[in-house]
């Protein structure tokens, strides 16, 4: 049996109960192995908690547990391991009969990406190969099967069946490509493969499941469901399993920020969430998110217009609270903005800067923030915030203002799969107005502006960004596919220089290969410039 359950990072005695309650269904149904996922007993990643005494001895009490109360199925699990010299490694061990068979440490530490795991482990060295019930068994850790050197040492040994063990993150395909990799290492090693896989939020990274078997000819035996978790029974003798289908780029990511958004809250200790309502798509997504998240009942929206909000821009939010079924709140901002600019004025005609500028638009966005921020300490509601990853991208977003906020949803989401996510969720009937996505963006901080007026057409902008972002190519590669030189030299100044509103930015939810915080680090001080005219204007 795959066991594809939710480990929450740090909560052992709720970790072990879910292996415990994993290895009675097992139990019932005769199996003779069931798989829980790496690290299960400790959720995945545990970080510095991993350096502290107290963790570990709980875990360590955990394991003994679990092997205590191992019976005729044998049970395999993944937890972190002490040794007597000192050194820990990412561990998974068999059980059976109320004791241990054997442990197997992982051999290949990832450290790229979300992956941090030579910080804390130490490789492992020992077998990989124990008999159980007569079964030889085969057991790696994640990155043991991609590592094609590690994969090769293995394969000379014999066994029955190879079971890995995974905390494996979503991004969007991503499944794919495991299963691509599964297939390649049941043909090599002649024997099943079984892949296991936890589901749930922890902080920016989602997990998916999909774990999936193979038989020796590299065929799909069985498949779990994506996001959801489930018990999943394949007969390897008979080559039997239930295959359950992979949705569509948008349906993934659908789930995995419906997921991010519900663990986020609900784990960090909140049921309730606040965000603002502008009438716009980036505001409207995350409150369908977060009302199919948690209900629209936990989910407030708050209206704020200003003197330079349209007409449309409350009927749009109204509309879209009642196709919800969520609550709203309208705090006019005009007094408190006015009160503001009233302080200024003086001060600013000192320094003869008198005309209103972006130093306007950004008290507007402030005062927002303030608001929703005081309306979050009282009613005790996490605060979301809307922005999207296009915007974070080139620094179109206010600090302490519309980037205020616990958590961010759409970090990650490019605008353009902001309107196809919006799409996506009124596939059945409509829940996101028309109008929202439909209507040219706009911050409303200005008279008649939109994001246009500042930013290339988001088609474009989304381009150029995700080919320097996600596929790596340089400035000239991008020019080379037909885009203005100067161009792709301003969206790539604006990359650089917002690198500091980024890191003051809250968390969200990853599901690209090169979130910004988790995947994509660069310093916020530096002098490196692709072109040295850029160098030289900054320099002046």
């Amino acid at each position: 049996m795959m066991a594809q359950i939710a480990p929450r990072v740090g909560d052992v005695v709720g970790n072990t109960r879910l292996l415990l309650d994993a290895m009675q269904r097992a139990e019932a149904a005769h199996c003779d192995v069931v798989v829980c996922p790496e690290l299960a007993l400790t959720g995945y990643p545990p970080e510095d908690l991993l350096l502290r005494d107290a963790f570990m001895c709980e875990v360590e009490q955990a394991v003994a547990q679990v092997v205590a109360n191992a019976g005729q199925t044998v049970v395999v699990f993944g937890h972190p391991r002490r040794c007597s010299e000192g050194h820990l490694y990412n561990s998974a061990t068999l059980a059976a009969c109320n004791r241990s068979i054997g442990c197997y440490d992982k051999k290949s530490l990832p450290n790229y990406g979300v992956f941090d795991e030579q910080r804390y482990f130490t490789p492992g060295e020992g077998v990989d190969v124990f008999i159980a019930h007569g079964w030889r068994i085969g057991i790696g850790i994640c990155e043991d099967l991609w590592d094609d050197e590690v994969a090769e040492v293995a394969a000379t040994q014999a066994r029955d069946v190879l079971i890995n063990l995974n905390a494996s993150p979503f991004h969007v395909d991503k499944q794919f490509e495991r299963e691509a990799l599964m297939q390649k290492r049941a043909v090599r090693f002649g024997v099943p493969v079984i892949y296991v896989n936890q589901i749930g939020g922890q902080d920016e990274i989602v997990f998916d499941g999909g774990s999936h078997a193979l038989d020796a000819s590299g065929n799909l035996l069985a498949r779990a469901p994506l996001f959801v978790a489930a018990d999943v029974l394949v007969d390897i003798a008979a080559s039997h399993g239930e295959i359950v289908p992979i949705g569509d780029a948008m349906s993934q990511i659908h789930q995995a920020l419906v997921i991010g958004v519900r663990d986020y809250v609900l784990r960090n200790g909140s049921q309730q969430v606040v965000l603002g309502l502008s009438g716009g798509i980036d505001s409207a997504l995350v409150a369908a998110l977060a009302c199919e998240a948690l209900g629209a009942e936990h989910v407030l929206g708050v209206l704020m217009p200003s003197r330079y909000s349209s007409g449309h821009s409350i009927s749009d939010a109204e509309a879209l609270a009642v196709n919800l079924g969520m609550q709203t709140i309208t705090l006019p901002i005009e007094s408190p903005r006015a009160a503001v600019g009233g302080l200024l004025t003086d001060i600013f005609a000192a320094w003869g800067k008198s005309e209103a500028d972006v130093t306007e638009e950004n008290v507007q966005a402030r005062i927002r923030g303030l608001l929703l921020m005081a309306i979050s300490n009282k009613s005790g509601r996490m605060l979301l915030t809307t922005g999207n990853k296009s915007e974070m991208a080139v620094g179109y977003a206010t600090l302490y203002g519309d980037m205020a906020g616990g958590f961010a949803p759409l970090k990650d989401v490019y605008k353009t799969q902001v309107f196809a996510l919006a799409r996506h969720i009124n596939r059945h009937h409509e829940l996101i107005p028309e109008n929202s996505i439909s209507k040219p963006p706009s911050a409303e901080l200005r008279p008649d502006q939109q994001d246009s007026d500042s930013l290339p057409d988001y088609a474009v902008l989304d381009d150029i960004l995700q080919l320097y972002i996600e596929l790596g190519q340089d400035m000239d590669s991008i020019v080379q596919r037909g885009y203005d030189s100067a161009l792709v030299e301003r969206v790539v100044r604006m990359l650089y220089l917002a690198e500091y509103k980024r890191r003051q930015a809250p968390p969200g939810v990853k599901i690209t290969q090169k979130a910004f915080g988790r995947d994509r680090r660069y310093p916020i001080t530096h002098g490196f410039r692709e072109y040295p005219a850029q160098r030289e204007d900054e320099n002046t």
